[in-house]
C-alpha cells in the first residue's frame, strides 16, 4: 500500500474515532463510502456468494459476459469478444478479447478462462450449484471445458438449454482468475484457494489493496485496464453498521456516500441541499427462513400463522419507507411470471386460530439469528413484538452477517432473517433457490414434487406457459413454504452532490465505480 493510500485509510480511521468532532473533506481522487459489508466471507470468485463480495467482484474482476444495464434481461460481452453455439445447442465456444492483462502483468488467455470455470466447479463452494445444473461436475469438468487455442475455449453442457439461460448464469459465475498467480500460491492441491480468500488475481478496473473483515475495504484504479482506466483513483469503504452514524458522517462531509440509510435517515436528509439520493429496485427480497427441523416450525399451520404476524404496512410506512416495497412471493417484481399478490397482513386473531389448530394455543419459544445491520435489527424488533401478541416468544441472537450466514448455511438456525437476491436475471434463480436449493436445503424443506415442477418451468420454451408455471409455484409457496417474504429491496445511496457516475444496478454485481468522478 503506497503512502498516500495509507494516509487515506488512517485519515478515515481518525475521523471515525474522533466522534466526528471536526468536519473533514475527503480526497478529490478517492471515493469514500460508509457501507455495511460485514457479509464478506471470502474474496475468491469461486466462493463469492454474498451481496457485498459480489459488488467487489464486479469492480475487481472481468467476467466472460455480464448483464446489460441498458437492456434488462440480456447479457453483453466482457472478457469474451464473441461466442457461438453448436447446432445441437450443447457446446458454447468463446473467443477471448485480446489485450487484457491481469494486475500481475500476465496476459488473460483461454487457459485462464478454462482454469477459472474448472476451479469454480472443483472447489464446490456455495455458488457452484449454478454451474452444476448444466452437468458440469467435479468428475467431468476437465473434459467439458476445453482450450482450443490461446484465444478460444469451449464449454460443453449435458443437454441443450436456452442460450440466454446459460449466459445469464455465466454473468455471475465467469469471473476470470489469473491462473499463474493463483497456482503460484497453491497448497496441497487447493488451486490457490487459501491464498485467494484474502488476496487478488484479477484484471478488472480496480485492484484490491487492502481488506480488513468488518472494518475496511480499499480498491485502487487499474491504470492499464483494457476498457480505460477508472476516473477515480481509489475507493475506500468503511464498515459502519449504524445508519444514524452513516448519516452523520455524510452530512459532516467525512464520507462521500452513505449506503445503508433507513427511512428515518432518508427523511432527515431530504432537505439537505448538498446531498442527493440514488435509488434502484433490486432483485432482492427481505425474508425469514423457518427451519422445519424445529418441532414447532415443522407444522404448516405455525408457518402460516407467522405470515399473519408481521406488520407489513406499518414497516413499509416507517423503517422501510423508500428502501423496500411490500412483497410476499419469491419472484421479485420485474422478472418473468412474478406474482405481486400480497395476501398477508397483520392479523393476530387469524394467527391464533392457526396456532390453536396446530395444537399450540399458548404459542412457543424460538430463536432468530439477526445481523447487526440497522435495517435487520429494526425488522427483527418489530417482528418480535407482533409475534408476541400470539404467544410466539422470539429470542433474538445478534451477530455480524458473516456469522449468521455461516450458521444459516449449516442449517443450525431456528429462524434466519435476512436477504436473498437473484444470482442471475431469470426466474429459475429464485425458484431453484427457494424450492430446491440452497434455501430449501437450509430450511430442511426439499420436496421431490417441488424439484420436478421447478425443472419443468425452467425447461418450458413457450414464454407465456413458462410465466404461468411460475405463477402457480408462487401461489403454492404462499400456502406451504417455510418463508415469510416481506419486502423487495430498493437500494439507496445518499451521495454528496459533487460525486457523479456511481451506478446502482438491479443486482449487487452491477453496482459499479469505474465512472465515478468528484467535482
Amino acid at each position: 500500500m503506497n503512502m498516500l493510500l495509507k494516509a487515506g485509510v488512517a485519515g478515515l480511521a481518525l475521523v471515525v474515532a474522533s466522534g466526528f468532532a471536526a468536519e473533514a473533506k475527503t480526497p478529490k481522487d478517492t471515493l469514500v463510502m460508509a457501507w455495511v459489508f460485514d457479509d464478506i466471507i471470502s474474496l475468491d470468485p469461486a466462493e463469492i456468494y454474498e451481496f457485498s463480495s459480489s459488488e467487489y467482484m464486479a469492480n475487481a474482476y472481468d467476467r466472460l459476459v455480464v448483464q446489460d444495464l441498458d437492456k434488462p434481461g440480456e447479457v453483453k460481452l466482457q472478457a469474451a469478444e464473441s461466442y457461438s453455439v453448436s447446432d445441437d445447442g450443447k457446446v458454447f465456444t468463446f473467443k477471448i478479447r485480446p489485450g487484457i492483462k491481469f494486475a500481475s502483468g500476465n496476459e488473460l488467455t483461454a487457459e485462464d478462462v478454462e482454469f477459472s470455470i474448472e476451479r469454480y466447479v472443483l472447489l464446490a463452494k456455495n455458488p457452484s450449484f449454478i454451474l452444476n445444473q448444466f452437468g458440469l461436475k467435479p468428475e467431468n469438468v476437465k473434459d467439458m471445458v476445453r482450450v482450443k487455442d490461446a484465444s478460444t475455449v469451449e464449454v460443453e453442457l449435458d443437454a441443450s438449454y436456452a442460450p440466454s439461460f446459460f449466459l445469464n448464469c455465466l454473468s455471475f459465475t465467469s469471473a476470470v482468475v489469473d491462473k499463474k498467480e493463483a497456482m503460484s500460491h497453491e497448497k496441497d492441491g487447493d488451486l490457490g484457494y487459501d491464498w485467494m480468500r484474502t488476496n487478488y488475481a484479477g484484471s478488472g478496473p480496480f485492484v484490491l489493496k487492502a481488506w480488513k473483515p468488518n472494518e475496511s475495504l480499499v480498491l485502487e484504479a487499474n491504470e492499464n485496464y483494457w476498457g480505460g482506466a477508472p476516473k477515480i483513483k481509489r475507493v475506500l469503504a468503511k464498515n459502519v453498521t449504524e445508519s444514524a452514524t452513516q448519516q452523520l458522517l455524510l452530512q459532516k462531509g467525512d464520507v462521500d456516500m452513505a449506503r445503508n440509510l433507513t427511512g428515518d435517515q432518508l427523511k432527515a436528509i431530504a432537505g439537505d441541499k448538498n446531498v442527493h439520493v440514488a435509488a434502484a429496485p433490486k432483485a432482492t427480497l427481505w425474508y425469514m427462513g423457518l427451519n422445519t427441523k424445529n418441532e414447532y416450525l415443522a407444522k404448516p399451520e405455525v408457518r402460516q400463522a407467522m405470515k399473519y404476524l408481521v406488520d407489513y404496512d406499518g414497516l413499509a410506512n416507517t423503517s422501510f419507507k423508500a428502501i423496500g416495497i411490500k412483497h410476499q412471493t419469491f419472484l421479485p417484481e420485474g422478472q418473468l411470471g412474478a406474482d405481486n399478490e400480497t395476501p398477508f397482513k397483520l392479523d393476530v386473531a387469524k394467527a391464533k386460530e392457526l396456532l390453536a389448530k396446530a395444537g399450540l394455543p399458548n404459542g412457543f419459544n424460538v430463536t432468530m439469528d439477526t445481523t447487526n445491520k440497522t435495517e435487520t435489527r429494526l425488522l427483527s424488533a418489530s417482528i418480535q413484538n407482533t409475534m408476541s401478541k400470539a404467544g410466539i416468544n422470539i429470542i433474538i441472537k445478534l451477530a455480524d452477517n458473516k456469522t449468521t450466514l455461516t450458521k444459516y448455511r449449516a442449517s443450525q438456525h431456528d429462524i434466519y432473517i435476512g436477504q436473498w437476491g437473484s444470482d442471475y436475471q431469470d426466474p429459475h434463480s429464485n425458484a431453484e433457490g427457494y424450492l430446491m436449493a440452497p434455501l430449501a436445503k437450509r430450511n430442511q424443506w426439499q420436496l421431490p414434487e417441488n424439484e420436478a415442477a421447478v425443472l419443468a418451468a425452467r425447461d418450458e420454451k413457450d414464454g407465456t406457459k413458462r410465466a404461468a408455471m411460475y405463477m402457480t409455484l408462487q401461489k403454492q409457496a404462499l400456502e406451504t413454504s417455510p418463508y415469510v417474504i416481506m419486502f423487495q429491496q430498493v437500494e439507496t445511496a445518499a451521495v454528496q452532490n459533487n460525486v457523479k457516475g456511481f451506478v446502482l444496478g438491479p443486482t449487487f454485481d452491477l453496482n459499479l465505480y469505474a465512472n465515478v468522478t468528484k467535482e
